[in-house]
């Protein structure tokens, strides 16, 4: 693994550890899956601690404290190992906020907008107005990656009002099968 992963990357080294962990749960002996995710839990304990104390000095040095520490809250990366160990901040809600203030331009491009209707139980809500047909699939793709950079935690992303996508002749989703 690089020492420096951009935002593209961590997701995919979560989800490289999702997986690993889901592997380890599947293990046949009992002993050495509780070993494994007593491994886990300390060292996720110990990160968890540091990162604690680090932004107990931070809140302590005053304004430039509070700049950093806004700053690091505000970073896809260190936003996600803040809600790895429980510690972001800031709530869902404003988080997905956050993400489509981010995403407006690029959507404003595809001559849409979209607008937040609710976050229930991790569930975001958005409705979206304007935009084509062609650019459904841009805009969905453009408002689900800042969702994911900025709340990964986010259970469901439902958007209303974007046109359907036509299915094409060689779609996956229209191929039919033969029974034999």
């Amino acid at each position: 693994m690089p020492a420096t992963l951009d935002a593209k990357e961590f997701q995919t080294e979560l989800r490289r550890l999702d997986t690993l962990l889901q592997e380890s749960a599947r293990i046949a002996d009992p002993a050495a899956q509780a070993h494994g995710r007593a491994l886990v839990q300390a060292v996720l304990g110990l990160h968890g601690a540091g990162l604690e104390r680090i932004f107990a000095h931070l809140e302590a040095a005053g304004e430039t404290g509070r700049t950093v520490l806004d700053a690091c809250v505000r970073d896809e990366i260190v936003g996600g190992l803040l809600l790895l160990h429980g510690l972001h901040p800031l709530e869902l809600r404003d988080r997905v906020s956050e993400a489509l203030e981010q995403v407006r331009p690029t959507l404003q491009l595809h001559g849409s907008a979209v607008e937040l209707i609710d976050v229930d139980d991790g569930v975001v809500r958005l409705r979206v107005e304007g935009g084509s047909v062609s650019s459904a699939a841009a805009i969905r793709q453009a408002i689900e990656d800042a969702i994911t950079g900025k709340a990964p935690d986010a259970a469901a992303v439902e958007i209303e009002g974007l046109p359907e996508v036509p299915l094409t002749e060689n779609d996956p989703a229209r191929i039919s099968l033969q029974l034999v």
